[in-house]
């Protein structure tokens, strides 16, 4: 097969050369309200077309190596005075794989135990290329199926306006959660 990136023959859908010139992570900070802040660590611009390969079949290999790069260099290097759990926001399987619950399970280590299915969606609405104004007057209306009084990392692949993600992190705390943060791949305003 030819590598999505460079079209040179490769084993892998990315091939290693590209996965570590191009693909190294960095690590961007954005505060989403008062002391609630977001890391990622590709800017959107980089990983534009890899993240809309969760559109696709291949989408799947490509999430896999994009959290390797990333959310599993993170967990290695993540220390906490007690256990928390990642959850994935809205980990559905709408198109043959879940794009959230592969960044999730990347997130396993001594620290952090990743938890699926639990942080789910009742409005299925698409927000991609939507404004603020569009996000704010249809929110996802999250149901929270998990255990309470959890600490929580909280995981998607983009964040944009932040809405998606301070929507679910009220829903958590409502449910006696403490959200530590958010982990996403990619900030649109990086």
């Amino acid at each position: 097969m030819r590598c999505l990136s460079c079209e040179n023959l490769s084993f892998s859908i990315i091939c290693k050369d590209c996965q570590t010139n191009l693909l190294k992570a960095n690590f961007y900070k954005r505060e989403l309200e008062k002391d609630f802040y977001n890391y990622s660590f590709y800017s959107y611009d980089e990983v534009k077309e890899l993240l809309n390969s969760k559109y696709q079949f291949y989408g799947d290999r490509v999430f896999n190596i994009l959290a390797k790069l990333s959310f599993k260099k993170f967990a290695k290097n993540f220390n906490y005075d007690e256990q928390v759990v990642a959850i994935a926001i809205d980990d559905h399987t709408r198109h043959q794989f879940s794009h959230n619950a592969i960044l999730v399970k990347y997130l396993k280590s001594d620290n952090i135990t990743p938890i699926y299915s639990t942080l789910k969606a009742t409005n299925i609405v698409k927000y991609a290329g939507k404004d603020l104004l569009f996000r704010q007057k249809h929110k996802r209306h999250f149901k929270y199926l998990g255990l309470k009084n959890l600490k929580v990392i909280l995981v998607d692949d983009l964040v944009t306006t932040g809405n998606t993600i301070l929507e679910a992190k009220q829903i958590l705390e409502k449910n006696g959660c403490e959200v530590l943060f958010s982990l996403t791949l990619s900030d649109a305003k990086n």
